[in-house]
């Protein structure tokens, strides 16, 4: 079994991944692509927009991304350790914070710079 998490954006924000990639980048946590729409990539390859699914390496771990509409799930195994929570929490809050979008949780949206201060993150994507 998978675990999911979403985040929503007003109608046409949803961000390239080339903006969320520079943005982790800037922040010490580079991103490789390894497949594009269900075919594999090369991992400097970038996905024709809209794509509707991604698969990118994070240095944790790799995170599934499926796109409809202007909302984006990132999944991750069942039983993924920590390191690998922490990647897939990183993709949330740099799509959200990118794009302005909105992290779902079960109490509600969150904005991106609240997901950052209480999500489970890498030390290079912590609030200092």
């Amino acid at each position: 079994m998978g675990m999911d998490q979403s985040v929503t954006f007003a109608a046409g924000t949803v961000p390239a991944y080339t903006a969320v990639r520079d943005r982790l980048a800037e922040r010490g946590f580079p991103l490789q692509v390894r497949m594009i729409n269900g075919e594999l990539a090369f991992p400097d390859e970038l996905p024709p927009e809209p794509w509707r699914e991604l698969r990118l390496g994070t240095p944790l771990g790799i995170v599934t991304l499926r796109r409809e509409g202007d909302r984006i799930t990132f999944v991750t195994w069942g039983n993924a350790d920590a390191a690998l929570l922490q990647a897939w929490n990183a993709l949330t809050w740099a799509f959200a914070d990118v794009g302005g979008g909105q992290v779902e949780m079960p109490a509600g949206p969150m904005r991106a710079d609240d997901f950052q201060r209480t999500a489970n993150l890498p030390a290079v994507l912590r609030t200092s």
